[in-house]
């Protein structure tokens, strides 16, 4: 009597099988891209390095470097799974990291003036921009990512609301120059104003950091003016930061509400949770003792990957959409700069 033997795997296996699988050809589909996009991050990063260069963060290196290959050389067509997986995947990781980098006790650093002062400036630069972009008739979503920008902290603020906004990425790329460019502005304008403006270090410090927009920024024109300044201008401007996540929340919440007037009945857009990570590692930060070397290698590797994010958006922004924007949204921009520079400092001034 023979006895057939089934050779076929259990079913458990070939679930198993078939995942491995899966994710080694997810690993193959994405794997250049995201090496292309690693590679300019790291160049970025050498090239912050270079005499003259310091003053731009490597984030916005990256996008400039990825933009110039995009537009001279082409991006592969292989590429493209890889750099789709770092502009959403890698960005959103990154975002939940950047709460490694904020403390509550830097918050009440700030006092209760400076967080009133950061709070109201933000919020009221918001507004503005949003009621500026309207009437000058510049898109919802790039307005709503300078205003990000601008009233927040820069290319990361741009970046984490157009994961809610999705902007294309020739507005994530306009929405980020147009803070570079401002922002440069302020970091070499504002160490000439101190006393023409009559302001001693404490309340040149808050200025800064409430209004110039990327942290690099923020060092660069406060430490010119002192220890003290650049000091005050720093813990401002992560008290800035530490605002990204409730207003990423508003907007998204804003978006489901807007979703179910226009279509008459309820819809759940993606929660951003992300955002809800961010808030959650700030919190665990302030609270617990996290061993040194693992929060620099969070902050590092946080760093990174919104460089690699950016690299990958410059990587897909065609600059010939960039020059269809026209000029109206850097008029935006440079209103929006103009208002958070003119209300924060007359805040500044009233509150003494």
């Amino acid at each position: 009597m023979t006895v057939a033997i089934d050779s076929r795997p259990s079913p458990a296996k070939r679930t198993s099988s078939d995942t491995i699988q899966r994710h080694r050809d997810s690993v193959l589909r994405t794997g250049p891209g995201v090496a292309l996009a690693a590679a300019i991050a790291i160049a970025a990063k050498l090239l912050h390095t270079v005499p003259g260069m310091a003053t731009f963060s490597p984030m916005i290196l990256a996008i400039a470097i990825g933009i110039a290959v995009r537009n001279l050389i082409g991006t592969p067509s292989f590429a493209h799974p890889g750099i789709a997986f770092s502009m959403r995947r890698l960005l959103r990781l990154a975002i939940g990291l950047l709460g490694f980098q904020i403390t509550l006790t830097q918050l009440a650093a700030v006092g209760s003036k400076g967080l009133f002062v950061v709070t109201g400036t933000l919020l009221a630069t918001f507004g503005f921009t949003l009621a500026a972009g309207r009437a000058l008739g510049v898109d919802r979503k790039l307005t709503e990512l300078i205003a990000a920008g601008t009233s927040i902290c820069g290319a990361s603020a741009v970046v984490a609301t157009n994961s809610v906004t999705e902007g294309s990425d020739e507005d994530v790329a306009y929405a980020i120059a147009c803070v570079t460019i401002f922002g440069s502005i302020a970091m070499f304008v504002y160490p000439v104003l101190p006393r023409l403006l009559h302001l001693d270090s404490e309340a040149y410090g808050l200025w800064s950091g409430a209004s110039i927009h990327e942290i690099a920024q923020v060092a660069a024109a406060s430490f010119q003016n002192s220890q003290r300044a650049g000091e005050i201008a720093t813990v401002a401007k992560l008290a800035r930061v530490m605002l990204l996540a409730p207003v990423v929340l508003s907007l998204s919440l804003a978006t489901r509400v807007s979703a179910q007037r226009a279509r008459g009945k309820s819809t759940r857009p993606p929660l951003p949770w992300f955002a809800i990570g961010f808030v959650a590692i700030a919190a665990v930060n302030s609270v617990a003792t996290i061993p040194p070397g693992v929060r620099g290698v969070a902050v590092t590797l946080s760093t990174f990957l919104l460089t690699m994010a950016l690299a990958a958006m410059g990587l897909e922004t065609d600059v010939s959409r960039l020059y269809a924007e026209g000029f109206r949204p850097a008029i935006l921009g440079g209103l929006a700069f103009l208002f958070i520079a003119t209300f924060s400092l007359t805040f500044v001034k009233l509150l003494g």
